[in-house]
């Protein structure tokens, strides 16, 4: 059995961008930001640069210049805060990934969230959609000393759910989430709610998709067993 036909034995999901299409509302919130402190920032900048790294590690690269404490911490929850202000209205899976989660969930397939995302972030999405449950293992940025695109997380979402990351099927948006996932050995799937097929493949996505409603020949029959 070669690697492209090896079942896929686990799911590990990203957040943002992936189960939810949300990432407008936190380019938003990063722009106002970087504006109020002078900066030159526009959302395919963070998109490319940063999306997917943790806060801590996102703001001294903005600003140029290591953070106290108490400043990297208020500016973070300053741009949390709006992102949350700007999103919670908007809160919803993103198109098809119920329906998958369900089959996933019925298949006895166990799943796991690796997001950047900070806790209250976390409650918003997953608490307020009643996911808590479904997921075997949420991994949050506070669990890895380094974040995307090294493969920490991912990594601990493969041991969190006791399968080899090479049978774990990984769903992610962003391109430095996509190279996370790649080098922890597992194949990829590339969401284009936030950037194109193109780059997404050039990351690392062995597949690409705008949403969660049709799988690929290919997943249907390494997740499920159908098809040839």
């Amino acid at each position: 059995m070669t690697p492209s036909d090896t079942p896929l034995r686990a799911a590990v999901f990203d957040m943002d961008g992936t189960l939810v299409d949300n990432m407008v509302f936190h380019n938003q919130a990063w722009v106002a930001l970087a504006r109020k402190l002078g900066l030159s920032l526009t959302a395919d900048d963070f998109q490319t640069r940063f999306a997917g790294k943790k806060n801590e590690e996102i703001l001294p690269e903005l600003l140029g210049r290591a953070l106290a404490t108490d400043e990297l911490e208020r500016l973070a929850d300053e741009k949390e805060n709006h992102y949350r202000t700007l999103y919670r209205p908007h809160l919803r899976l993103h198109r098809g990934a119920e329906a998958l989660i369900s089959r996933l969930r019925a298949a006895g397939i166990p799943m796991a969230i690796a997001t950047a995302a900070p806790h209250g972030n976390r409650e918003l999405v997953i608490d307020g959609l009643g996911l808590r449950p479904v997921f075997h293992r949420i991994v949050g940025a506070e669990e890895v000393s380094r974040g995307k695109p090294f493969p920490d997380i991912f990594l601990a979402a493969a041991q969190g759910l006791g399968v080899d990351p090479s049978q774990c099927l990984a769903f992610e948006d962003a391109i430095l989430g996509v190279m996370s996932a790649r080098d922890a050995g597992m194949p990829v799937v590339g969401l284009t709610t936030t950037t194109s097929a193109i780059q997404l493949r050039q990351a690392g996505a062995l597949w690409t998709l705008p949403d969660f409603t049709t799988l690929p020949p290919e997943l249907e029959s390494r997740l499920f067993g159908i098809g040839s």
